[in-house]
């Protein structure tokens, strides 16, 4: 199916954990200097599965092959932990943070725990994407509406907010039982999308209700939505993570998606050099090369994850940014904005209305 934007995307997890007691033991792997030197250790601390970060330091030991890197797979509260207690503690830490945690890396930058980093792409890079050349945005990721194809054979499946909510409204059978989202108090991106959807749609509190009534089924990861829209189990699956979605509609002929047609949530890995970082002119290497176009092409080649890039979307056939960037796409912009967010008080305000309004009268 045609793509109106930028969705080019393989399954990667987005989970914003937020916040470990101890800094978890990673999966870690090091890949050796290409040149068999090994004066030379870049330390990568990234919430991303091994599989998927080799092709980028592949990509950037083929520009530097004098350097080493040590791969971190870790959670995204791990990699804020580990980057808070060893600066905190007077000790080296990672030379790059990438994280999908959009709100703990932006604290992290808040905070004094990263330092300025200029790259060659900085001046260029879009202003919503650069705080203040210290965190950037190297991703562009939409959640989506994902539905199964058969359940609505002779009828079109919802398309904006108020058509899913038309939908559940019919209660019919084809309805009950058969909405399914992510349980916010559990998934971290599952909580933000909705943080977000409550600042730009007035309706979410009925849209909820009306969920609610249809008997809607909670869940923690986006692999158990996708599995049950695949089979027919659910119908409808709200605010999906393209990045998941997309890799599974090319798996499963029954599982269709699109992007609300109303108003989309874009939400972004970010990357960062630590202050305490062993390295940080390896790190300002790497991030350089994430921001390039040898590494964004990889991003959204190799990957499939859309590039923020404007060279490379277009090119990569992901959609120009300018029309991403319009009334449709909405990006979580790189700012301490996103510290709201990690508010405690507001988080389980936010939790507790939104179960309530899950819940059917009696």
């Amino acid at each position: 199916m045609p793509w109106p934007a930028p969705l080019a995307l393989v399954p990667v997890l987005l989970a914003a954990t937020l916040g470990c007691a101890l800094p978890a033991q990673a999966d870690m792997r090091v890949y050796p200097a290409i040149s068999g030197a090994g004066d030379q250790h870049l330390t990568l601390y990234m919430s991303l599965d091994e599989s998927l970060a080799r092709p980028l330091i592949e990509g950037f030991q083929t520009r530097h092959p004098d350097i080493a890197v040590r791969f971190d797979d870790l959670l995204t509260g791990a990699i804020f932990d580990r980057i808070v207690a060893e600066t905190d503690a007077g000790t080296a830490t990672a030379d790059v943070a990438f994280s999908s945690a959009m709100d703990l890396q932006i604290k992290l930058a808040n905070d004094g725990y990263a330092r300025p980093t200029p790259t060659p792409a900085s001046d260029d890079w879009p202003r919503w994407a650069n705080w203040r050349d210290t965190a950037y945005a190297i991703t562009f990721e939409p959640a989506v509406l994902v539905y199964h194809k058969p359940s609505f054979a002779g009828r079109p499946p919802p398309r904006t907010r108020f058509e899913l909510l038309d939908w559940l409204q019919g209660g019919d059978r084809q309805v009950q039982g058969r909405i399914g989202t992510y349980d916010i108090a559990r998934s971290g991106v599952g909580y933000l999308f909705l943080a977000r959807d409550q600042e730009h749609f007035f309706d979410i509190w009925n849209l909820g209700d009306a969920m609610g009534r249809a008997g809607v089924q909670q869940f923690a990861t986006s692999a158990e939505i996708l599995d049950r829209v695949a089979d027919g189990r659910l119908a409808v699956g709200y605010n999906i993570l393209g990045s998941y979605a997309a890799e599974w509609a090319r798996r499963e002929p029954d599982l269709g998606l699109h992007l609300p047609h109303d108003f989309t949530v874009v939400l972004s890995r970010v990357a960062l050099v630590p202050k305490a970082a062993a390295r940080p002119d390896l790190g300002a290497d790497f991030l350089a090369f994430l921001m390039s176009r040898d590494g964004q092409m990889i991003l959204a080649e190799k990957l499939r994850l859309p590039a923020v890039s404007l060279e490379v979307s277009a090119r990569a056939g992901q959609g120009a940014m300018p029309e991403a960037l319009g009334a449709q796409l909405r990006p979580v912009p790189i700012s301490p904005g996103l510290l709201a967010y990690l508010d405690q008080s507001r988080r389980a305000r936010l939790i507790a209305r939104w179960q309530q309004a899950l819940s059917p009268p009696g």
